[in-house]
């Protein structure tokens, strides 16, 4: 990393505040990335100046400051063409009664006392024209693959409990390594995960189920997944006692997460909530262990897991359908893949098969091939149906409403809309030619 990397707006509040004999630096995930060679989101910055001095300074030059967070030290500094950018004073924090944020912050002129109070060490970098500031190797724990929390883990912690998700969430996006005292930490300090809101408790999953390392994260770390999601501990070391499975519900829940490559919220947290409903609906017989209506079951525990983390209403409608669908028998042809186009629609009818093929995947192997290539079978059929422009929505048929009300005479309302899907379901079946001069002969002899 050298200054050259630090976008315009940035490397001008830092230089600035040098020329005005302060100290300045980029700091933190900003740091991490440019040195991981990914292109940063955001570039905060840390000063000596206090946030009386940056005002007056910024004033001066005429540069606008917003007044983001005066309480910990924070302003957002407007740079215009160039962005906004937050500056922070360097501090220490007080006690975390909430263990999420500080009863109260110190204001300190060392950038190194700044750093010791951050979560992991490769989050406790910071750089300026002068080099890098490095005083917990967090570059070394860059290049060794290693999330390491900054000092004590259980202090870190206690102070900001939202953190056990954080670092599960960097090892599973970078697919990196919990150190042992921070993961013995974070099995020891879960219950802390009681006291965090469930809106960033819902950000942090989701943006750590789509990670590269998810795999492991969730076997090693299943006790802190059942500490945010209760309802998955019966999963846990249930075995499924079929053929078709080699692992317990939960690892094979695991296993199906991890092999969805895609980034779609709604496809990761339905698999991680897909088999939820199976624990409660096992039954056994001379053949082994069945599961029949556990898409129902699963559907019904995906709702109250869904309304605790606070999804929005659009999100939850989606995985609550694929969650339902998961595991619906649907035959390759034409007409039944028009129906599920028609009843779920595009997005979730691919959405659904890049569940299925997770879930099969996730299947005992030897035991997959057919079910795979029904999959197959079926993303083909529905390639072929949308490039063809076949019909299976009612704005696909070649007459409307207004046709509707014109031939059988009746008033714009319900009506027309039963008559449209009444016939759009006989074109789908290929009952009726999707052809204008066939649907209205139809209509002419329904009259």
């Amino acid at each position: 990393m050298n200054k050259t990397t630090i976008p315009r707006g940035a490397k001008a509040i830092v230089q600035g505040l040098r020329y005005e004999h302060h100290d300045a630096y980029v700091v933190g995930g900003c740091v991490r990335d440019s040195l991981l060679g990914v292109e940063p989101k955001d570039w905060d910055i840390c000063t000596s100046a206090t946030p009386e001095e940056m005002k007056e300074y910024f004033n001066r030059i005429s540069v606008k400051t917003i007044d983001t967070g005066l309480k910990h030290g924070t302003i957002t500094v407007d740079m215009e063409q160039c962005g906004k950018f937050e500056v922070t004073t360097f501090r220490i924090d007080g006690n975390y009664s909430d263990n999420r944020h500080p009863d109260s912050v110190q204001f300190v002129d060392s950038i190194v006392q700044d750093l010791s109070r951050r979560d992991f060490t490769i989050n406790a970098m910071a750089f300026n024209p002068g080099g890098l500031v490095d005083p917990f190797h967090g570059r070394d724990d860059l290049e060794n693959g290693i999330i390491r929390c900054v000092g004590n883990p259980d202090d870190r912690f206690k102070e900001d409990a939202l953190r056990i998700l954080r670092a599960m969430r960097f090892s599973s996006t970078y697919g990196f390594t919990i150190d042992e005292a921070t993961s013995q930490s974070i099995h020891k300090n879960k219950e802390l995960l009681l006291n965090i809101a469930a809106e960033r408790i819902q950000a942090e999953l989701c943006r750590m189920l789509c990670g590269k390392g998810i795999l492991n994260v969730l076997l090693e770390y299943s006790d802190v997944i059942a500490t945010i999601i209760p309802e998955m501990e019966p999963c846990i070391g249930f075995d499924q006692n079929n053929r078709f499975h080699e692992y317990t519900v939960y690892d094979h829940i695991a296993h199906a997460v991890a092999n969805y490559t895609g980034i779609d919220t709604v496809v990761n947290v339905s698999l991680l909530l897909h088999d939820i409903g199976k624990p409660c609906c096992y039954t056994v017989d001379e053949k082994g262990g069945h599961f029949y209506g556990h898409g129902v079951s699963s559907h019904d525990i995906t709702e109250k897991v869904l309304t605790k983390l606070r999804f929005d209403n659009k999100t939850k409608s989606d995985i609550l359908e694929l969650v339902l669908y998961h595991d619906a028998v649907i035959e390759p042809t034409p007409k039944t893949v028009r129906r599920w186009l028609n009843k779920i629609g595009e997005r979730q009818f691919s959405r659904l098969l890049d569940i299925r093929m997770a879930d099969i995947l996730a299947h005992k192997k030897g035991t997959q091939e057919s079910r795979i290539e029904r999959c197959n079978a079926l993303r083909t059929l529905a390639n072929e149906i949308i490039e063809q422009e076949q019909c299976f929505k009612i704005k696909d048929l070649m007459i409307d409403g207004h046709d509707v009300m014109e031939i059988l005479g009746v008033p714009e309302g319900k009506e027309v809309g039963l008559v449209l899907s009444e016939i759009l379901k006989l074109v789908i079946d290929e009952e009726l030619k999707n052809d204008r001069a066939v649907l209205i002969d139809y209509m002419k002899t329904r009259c």
